[in-house]
């Protein structure tokens, strides 16, 4: 099961108060690019407080994540783990889930905002019933038949004889 969507937004405001910059999630998209390639972009079912991903409670991977305007996009992998099985059961039955960044880093008021400090640095995504970030819901994707069923073949060759 793969699943995509908004991940993270710049120049927001989220639901913990915090805004993140351009600038720090750019390079933190940058950064988390070997994470990914090295298979280890992994995240939990729900939101520790730990800095640290606990692999017995990981339910998805991260197989991709870019950057569109001040918007991080991310494409993940449900994996067939206790917690990714729990994951795909909710979502087949029809629960939205969002996505939610965890991550290290300090924070200072800037006109009564709360700002993202340079020091942020990405962990990971988890999954998460209310995401801070707005409208960070991840979607399921449907895959193409990668060939035709022989009885639609046979019914639309069929036709095709009959019309003619």
């Amino acid at each position: 099961m793969i699943l995509s969507g908004v991940c993270q937004r710049a120049a927001t405001l989220n639901q913990n108060g915090r805004k993140y910059s351009l600038g720090i999630l750019q390079r933190e998209v940058k950064n988390y690019q070997k994470v990914i390639k090295e298979n280890r972009a992994t995240g939990e079912l729900d939101h520790p407080d730990s800095s640290v991903v606990s692999l017995e409670k990981v339910s998805h991977m991260v197989v991709s994540l870019w950057m569109e305007g001040n918007d991080v996009y991310g494409k993940i992998k449900v994996l067939d783990t206790p917690a990714g099985l729990t994951l795909r059961a909710l979502i087949d039955g029809g629960v939205q889930v969002g996505i939610s960044s965890r991550g290290l880093g300090s924070v200072y008021q800037r006109n009564g905002e709360t700002i993202v400090d340079d020091d942020f640095q990405l962990i990971c995504f988890d999954m998460v019933s209310e995401p801070s970030t707005p409208g960070a819901f991840m979607m399921r994707e449907h895959k193409e038949p990668l060939s035709e069923n022989k009885d639609d073949k046979l019914s639309r060759l069929f036709n095709d004889i009959l019309e003619d």
